[in-house]
């Protein structure tokens, strides 16, 4: 899925027996601006086919919201907010409640994680979109925070949310790693699903894939076989694209008809405002400074339907995030669902998800050259392209969003049953 798009099923269809009713809370919901939201907005879609009638719960006014499918629950995210939360929560009468946890979603403020308290026996489960970095309040030292933890079921990022859940998952092998080493606890691992599902696949498509290409590169003022870089996501200084954008010139000696689109919004809840003005006129500043004004499109948000024809258009998908890239990057995942070889940063401790000439190029962080050198490598060799397509696509389609729904209605079925278990030893 694109940000702001939606997969439109029928509530009922799909029944397998009981259903089960879940909220799933996400801070603010926003698609088009935030990346939980949208991976909240692709699960929401793909849950009732899996037997889950979900409910989108997040802050916000209450015809905005209805007009997204979702539900108002509070105003805002403070300690007032959350407790308007629970109770909203509680009368829409769930089975369960999920809720999408990550700082940014929430304004960076920590009162989601007094949920546990005020929801009472209903089961609730977190997912950990992000974890390891936060802290609230950030003056508290790590050694008064590690003291804490040991002692209180208590946690520096999420206050009661991680430690009070029935359960916790994560969506990669890397944060589940740093869950059990601060929370001492096994977090279910569930992948995300490609941001934009291909529409286009193998060689049943190539002909359409062929015209594709053909129609993209037209409405980009392009010759016919002019290489074509993609990025796609939201635009944001730790994805990195300054070193792209310095790389290009170099290459553009080797590859003189070559085009980098990036695509994607730069306002998002990370990024609002101002500060989302203020960095792309340094992103631009740099195109104009690198004399590169007719070598980079910058589209802006895009519907998923144009994206996707991007991706199906583009040669190398280009992602050197500064963190390094982990298998919880949709955008990444939608691009190698599009048959796209892509080039992403290396990360510590390495992704068992992308391995280096297998299922693509790593780079290192912030680093120009090996950008460049990568670059100039897939341009240069079409059977190493092919290859990183082949395999890159093989591993998106293990992780499609029939399949992620799949394994949280079976999470929320465990549950369940666990809590209904405990509810009858209580009255025996």
């Amino acid at each position: 899925m694109a940000p702001g798009a939606r997969r439109d099923r029928p509530a009922g269809h799909g029944d397998r027996g009981v259903r089960v009713r879940v909220a799933l809370v996400c801070g603010r919901f926003r698609p088009d601006r935030d990346g939980v939201a949208d991976y909240v907005a692709s699960l929401a879609g793909a849950l009732p086919d899996a037997g889950v009638d979900a409910v989108v719960a997040a802050a916000g006014p209450r015809r905005e919201l209805e007009s997204q499918g979702a539900v108002s629950i509070a105003t805002r995210w403070d300690l007032a907010g959350a407790a308007a939360a629970a109770r909203a929560l509680r009368r829409l009468r769930v089975d369960l409640v999920h809720v999408q946890f990550a700082p940014s979603a929430y304004g960076y403020s920590p009162f989601v994680g007094l949920l546990p308290v005020a929801l009472g026996s209903v089961p609730l489960v977190t997912t950990l979109h992000e974890y390891g970095w936060w802290a609230w309040p950030g003056r508290v030292p790590p050694p008064a925070w590690d003291l804490l933890e040991l002692r209180a079921p208590w946690d520096r990022e999420t206050l009661l949310l991680a430690p009070n859940s029935s359960r916790l998952v994560v969506t990669n092998p890397v944060h589940a790693e740093v869950v059990r080493a601060r929370l001492r606890r096994d977090p279910e691992v569930i992948p995300i699903g490609p941001n934009i599902e291909a529409s286009l696949s193998g060689a049943v498509a190539e002909q359409d894939r062929s015209e594709v290409r053909a129609a993209v590169r037209r409405d980009l003022g392009l010759r016919p076989d002019a290489p074509l870089l993609v990025f796609f996501g939201f635009v944001h200084p730790v994805k990195g694209l300054r070193y792209v954008l310095d790389a290009m010139p170099t290459l553009l000696q080797r590859h003189p008809t070559a085009h980098l689109v990036i695509a994607g919004g730069v306002e998002s809840l990370a990024l609002p405002g101002d500060e989302a003005l203020e960095f792309e006129s340094e992103l631009r500043e740099q195109i104009g400074r690198l004399g590169l004004r007719r070598s980079v499109t910058m589209t802006g948000w895009l519907p998923a339907s144009r994206v996707s024809r991007l991706l199906t258009a583009g040669d190398v998908g280009v992602f050197p995030y500064t963190h390094g890239v982990t298998a919880k990057a949709g955008a990444v995942l939608a691009a190698q669902a599009h048959r796209l070889p892509v080039v992403v940063t290396r990360a510590d401790p390495p992704d068992p998800l992308f391995v280096d000439g297998k299922t693509a190029l790593l780079v290192e962080p912030r680093d120009t050259a090996t950008v460049r050198v990568a670059l100039d490598r897939l341009l240069g060799d079409p059977c190493l392209a092919d290859r990183l397509a082949a395999a890159g696509q093989a591993v998106a389609s293990e992780r499609s969003w029939d399949q992620v729904a799949a394994a949280h209605a079976d999470l929320y079925g465990r549950v369940l049953a666990e809590a209904a278990e405990a509810k009858a030893a209580r009255a025996w």
